[in-house]
């Protein structure tokens, strides 16, 4: 069965009626974490929006002002999944998302397109494609694609779409001869009904369930941003379509002239100037844990030449890292001292490191990490970790005092 976004991708809203309406669930993202829906799983007699296959997403839209979330096929039937019941039998109006779907069209004949003229001046097979929100990727059947190559296809594929090629569908039965000359990677399991072949004139032809626009002028103009390697000994071509390639450009030009404002440099220097700004950043890195490492050894001297100096040493410090406080415990030594060294900001997470006794500290250790609400790990009389907490150092240091006191007490 095809349905009617199949038979008219160009159509925007469409009246049709509800088959069957039943309870279901959604995992849906929602900022990186999975979250369940409840909602209903709607079937209707006919539909313009497109479940997700072929290697494109589905589409959006709504169901009488109900927005669907997401639609599946299942076997013959495209399945809506909406949060609001619907009525079996009763009339619904509905609207598909333009901008999506057309950009979805753009991308998908885009793809067909690139892999018709890939095959042709080189040979390069398709073996599969993913339509990304921003970029799309077409998996090449080559270890590699030389940068030549990239230009003369693009420029091939753009001479096709100023040509303005017609872009046709047919519908023909299983067994029809007309399908064991098009291209395909083959039938989905549950398949059934007729075959639909996405017809690119005198270039392609290729059994394809997704919406596609009706002539290659629609493109508008064709991207290939480059390639990387793939899996198991293929290429990766990575490219854009139609109204992506403008967002690019603008997006493009968005960066290229904040670049210019911080660097200073017109667009043609810009990575001439990061890379210098690397290199020094590398060295004034490189000196400044230089310094942080003198600095380190000697706070531990100062400590050390106080005759007045205690069992226990706290020291918090912004700017300093796990190596800062290990020569820090290095040079004060652990026999004898009870050492709490934190570093990073107050108001954030930060690292921290307990040293002492190897008695005192294996017990220690897990309650200063409860207390600053973090993680850690430590033996032979280190304990260091991650602090979330780090404006509780406080209650640390008196639970260390608190614990060396008892200790002096216990062995008068």
């Amino acid at each position: 069965m095809a349905f009617q976004c199949q038979r008219d991708c160009y159509m925007r809203e469409f009246t049709t009626s509800v088959v069957s309406c039943r309870t279901a669930e959604l995992k849906i993202d929602n900022s990186g974490k999975k979250e369940k829906v409840k909602g209903f799983n709607i079937i209707l007699k006919d539909t313009i929006l497109f479940p997700e296959g072929g290697g494109q997403p589905d589409d959006q839209g709504v169901l009488n002002d109900i927005p669907v979330l997401r639609v599946t096929r299942q076997g013959a039937d495209a399945v809506h999944f909406v949060t609001s019941p619907l009525e079996e039998g009763v009339e619904v109006q509905m609207k598909v998302d333009w901008e999506r779907r057309f950009n979805h069209m753009q991308q998908h004949s885009g793809q067909h397109l690139i892999t018709a003229i890939a095959d042709s001046m080189f040979g390069f097979k398709t073996t599969s494609w993913e339509l990304g929100r921003q970029r799309s990727v077409i998996e090449l059947d080559t270890p590699s694609v030389e940068p030549g190559q990239v230009e003369a296809l693009e420029k091939a594929v753009n001479k096709k779409i100023r040509e303005q090629v017609p872009v046709s569908v047919k519908v023909v039965a299983v067994d029809d001869p007309t399908v064991e000359k098009v291209r395909s990677r083959g039938l989905p399991e549950d398949h059934t009904g007729p075959i639909r072949i996405i017809d690119i004139e005198g270039i392609d032809a290729n059994m394809c369930c997704g919406t596609h626009v009706s002539n290659l002028s629609h493109l508008q103009a064709i991207k290939i941003l480059g390639t990387e390697k793939g899996k198991k000994n293929k290429t990766n071509l990575i490219f854009v379509a139609g109204s992506r390639v403008l967002k690019y450009a603008e997006r493009s030009y968005s960066v290229e002239r904040a670049l210019t404002s911080l660097l200073k440099t017109g667009p043609e220097d810009h990575v001439e100037a990061v890379d210098k700004l690397q290199k020094s950043v590398k060295v004034l890195q490189k000196n400044n844990l230089n310094l942080l490492r003198d600095l380190a050894v000697l706070i531990a001297e100062n400590f050390k030449s106080n005759p007045n100096r205690g069992k226990l040493f706290c020291l918090h410090r912004k700017d300093g890292d796990n190596e800062f406080m290990n020569i820090i415990a290095n040079e004060i030594g652990t026999e004898g001292t009870l050492i709490f060294l934190t570093v990073g900001d107050e108001k954030e997470a930060g690292l921290f490191l307990l040293a002492g006794p190897i008695e005192m500290v294996d017990t220690l250790g897990p309650r200063v990490a409860e207390l600053l609400e973090g993680k850690g790990a430590g033996k032979r009389g280190r304990y260091q970790g991650k602090a979330n907490k780090m404006g509780r150092r406080p209650e640390v240091e008196v639970l260390l005092q608190e614990n060396i006191q008892h200790r002096s007490s216990e062995e008068e």
